[in-house]
């Protein structure tokens, strides 16, 4: 069994002592840093540090605050499940959060919960959201540059056999807004 650490600051002038220190004091017996904000997909050193731990080994993953571990908390419990899965524990010192105790797994537990019911209210609400926009005639995305006059323009234009970049510079608009304007009206008008 060891007691592994991993530390994270967001910039390369912070600096990671405090955290390392109180790793060491929980037992770590290894270190892994990163120098990356929370908000970064990759984390070298965190993959580093989970390719390390050792699958049903009794291995504990130590951490000084648990956003160090993850970019939400929505990440932080899947990795502590997939930890988990492997046999591998998990703590945090700040909040005092421990697989290693009966009392801390249950606390995971509940909130794996209350993180997967957030998920489902997040959806449930911008489904809501969706559905009463569309009642009132209101579509997501960007509100279209063609409208009906540049449309008209571009299809007379592309009849007397200006090109493409021509209409769009004319119209003031970029030439894919022109093609897709052109191909919704009418799919023969443009042919290349």
């Amino acid at each position: 069994m060891s007691i592994i650490g991993y530390a994270r600051v967001s910039t390369l002038e912070q600096n990671p002592e405090l955290q390392e220190h109180a790793l060491r004091e929980a037992g770590a017996i290894k270190i892994f840093t990163d120098y990356e904000s929370g908000a970064k997909t990759a984390r070298p050193e965190l993959d580093k540090c989970l390719n390390y731990l050792r699958d049903n080994d009794g291995d504990v993953l130590v951490v000084w605050k648990l956003d160090r571990l993850g970019r939400s908390m929505r990440h932080v419990i899947e990795t502590v499940h997939n930890l988990g899965e492997r046999g591998i524990q998990f703590r945090s010192l700040t909040e005092g959060f421990d697989t290693t105790t009966p009392g801390g797994e249950f606390l995971f537990h509940i909130m794996a919960a209350l993180a997967q019911m957030e998920r489902r209210m997040i959806i449930e609400r911008t489904r809501a959201g969706l559905d009463a926009a569309a009642r009132q005639g209101r579509h997501g995305g960007r509100p279209t540059v063609m409208n009906t006059d540049r449309i008209e323009l571009a299809r007379t234009m592309r009849e007397q056999g200006k090109s493409l970049d021509a209409i769009a510079k004319s119209v003031g608009v970029g030439r894919s807004s022109v093609r897709r304007a052109l191909d919704r009206s009418d799919p023969h008008a443009v042919t290349g």
